[in-house]
């Protein structure tokens, strides 16, 4: 704010504001984190459903990663990153889907896997799915502030460029 050209001190003590559409660093990591919560919630209703119906690791944790990723890619994008219209197929589709696959394909893995490992305990029905869970849930742990980085630097770094965008 400036008084007869004199800048005051109320002026210069204001923090610099985000990018018009794109929230702060700050905002945009408890929003994505809060989107990857709720798109957790829905993987997880998803896992164990399929788990207690008897479905197997590899197939369980792939459809639980599916119906979480459609719904988390919509809210972030949407809610953290402050990004509308249609989304640019090249610049933020197709690299959210790898990053979103290479961390599909560590939960995925890791839960087929330990379902090979645990098969000869022959685990309870209840104990079988409590440990794959474990391991669904702890794989997503470990890499989401790797994803977090990945799609804010790299998919949604430049909220300017497509604002208002529809192609």
């Amino acid at each position: 704010m400036h008084n007869g050209g004199v800048r005051t001190a109320t002026a210069a003590a204001e923090p610099p504001r985000a990018e018009f559409g794109r929230p702060g660093l700050g905002a945009r990591f408890l929003r994505a984190g809060t989107s990857s919560a709720l798109a957790t919630g829905v993987s997880q209703l998803t896992f164990i459903g399929l788990s207690v119906w008897g479905a197997t690791p590899a197939l369980t944790s792939a459809l639980a990663f599916l119906a979480g990723a459609v719904p988390n890619f919509l809210l972030a994008r949407r809610w953290a990153w402050g990004r509308s219209g249609t989304p640019a197929m090249r610049r933020e589709l197709l690299p959210y889907v790898a990053v979103i696959a290479a961390t599909g394909l560590t939960a995925v893995g890791l839960t087929t896997l330990t379902g090979h490992l645990i098969e000869p305990l022959a685990l309870s029905g209840f104990w079988r799915v409590v440990v794959l869970d474990v391991v669904f849930l702890g794989s997503y742990a470990l890499v989401f502030m790797l994803k977090f980085a990945l799609l804010d630097r790299f998919v949604f770094r430049d909220a300017a460029r497509t604002r208002g965008s529809t192609s």
